[in-house]
């Protein structure tokens, strides 16, 4: 592999956590097996990795606006769960929300706390 899939795979068992990478990866076929290198090579390589202007915890935010921006709940609630990882508050997470009321509307914000809440929930009870 290139070095900026070995970075990418560093940085994204750092954010994600090693249970999740792994098993995207056991799980990958023939299919979506480029589309995981892909993914592992742009996102976290080439875009996660830079560093000295924006930190892990500001990419964090604005990954989970973007996702509730664009009704990515599944990939919301896999990146909510990661601020344990980057250092994003569940207070930054909630300002970021009020944010995106503005920005993406109240509705898509009203659903997104709502998920957040139960996913904090379950985090708490974990």
């Amino acid at each position: 592999m290139s070095e900026k899939f070995d970075k990418g795979m560093e940085i994204r068992r750092k954010v994600l956590g090693d249970a999740h990478v792994d098993k995207s990866f056991a799980n990958k076929t023939e299919f979506d097996a480029d589309f995981q290198d892909f993914i592992t090579e742009t996102a976290w390589g080439s875009t996660w990795s830079r560093e000295g202007i924006l930190s892990h915890r500001d990419r964090s935010l604005l990954t989970l606006c973007l996702l509730a921006a664009g009704g990515n709940e599944a990939e919301f609630e896999l990146h909510l769960r990661a601020t344990v990882n980057t250092g994003a508050t569940k207070e930054e997470v909630r300002e970021m929300l009020m944010h995106t009321a503005v920005y993406a509307g109240i509705p898509v914000a009203n659903h997104y706390i709502k998920i957040a809440k139960e996913i904090y929930d379950e985090m708490e009870s974990e």
